[in-house]
Parts: C-alpha cells; structure tokens; sequence
C-alpha cells in the first residue's frame, strides 16, 4: 500500500523560508512524475512544482516560480519542496504526490495527474 507522509509545514513570517518533506512507504521515488500541490480555503487546488526524474526536467506554477524548489533524496525515498520568500498568498495545505500512470508530458498539467497523494501539510505566512 502506497503513502505519502508530508511534513515541515507551520507558521512562518511573510519572507521567511520552510521545506517540506514526503516520505514514501510502500513506493520508491523513481521515474514517475512527482510533486507539490495546495489548496487553500476557498480556492481551488493547484499544481505547485513537479519533477520527471528520467531527464530532470521540473515545473514550477508561475505564483511560485524563483522561490520554490523541488527535488528528490534517492537514499531517503523521500520528496523536498524547498521554499523560500513566502507570502501570505502561499498560505495553504500542501500535499505530495506521485503519479506512476501519466506520461512526463503531463509535467506541467498537474490536474490530469492521477495516482497517490498523501494527507497534507499546512502552511501559514502571516503578515
């Protein structure tokens, strides 16, 4: 059975930073289109920053592009989403997720993905 256990989410100062983390149990992080979504109150998901590992290709949503990074720990199956110079705007749940069905051109249409992801991880940026 596939998880997906995000954490690192909290409360931070609009400008500051915060890395979130998905670890995989029962699936191994490897050429399957990985990535961050987030949702927050009121607002549809949406796709944040994904990776293809076969070529190392990444997509980044334009509100977030500069600021976020992603990327993979091999030795520690686990997902990163580095981010920096936060806003109030990036206020949301973010979840990770994996999609080992979907072709890599789907990289940057992350609302075809289908596949796994985890519970989610809040983020708060106050003012």
């Amino acid at each position: 059975q596939v998880q997906l256990v995000e954490s690192g989410g909290g409360s931070v100062q609009a400008g500051g930073s915060l890395m979130l983390a998905c670890a995989a149990s029962g699936y191994t992080f490897s050429n399957d289109l990985m990535g961050w979504f987030r949702q927050a109150p009121r607002k549809e998901r949406e796709g944040v920053a994904a990776f293809w590992p076969g070529d190392g290709r990444t997509y980044y949503a334009d509100s977030v592009k500069g600021r976020f990074a992603i990327f993979q720990d091999v030795a520690k199956n686990t997902l990163y989403l580095n981010m920096s110079s936060l806003t109030v705007e990036d206020s949301a749940m973010y979840y990770c997720a994996v999609d080992p069905y979907s072709p890599s051109q789907y990289i940057s249409d992350m609302e075809r993905w289908t596949g796994f992801r985890g519970q989610g991880t809040q983020v708060t940026v106050s003012s």
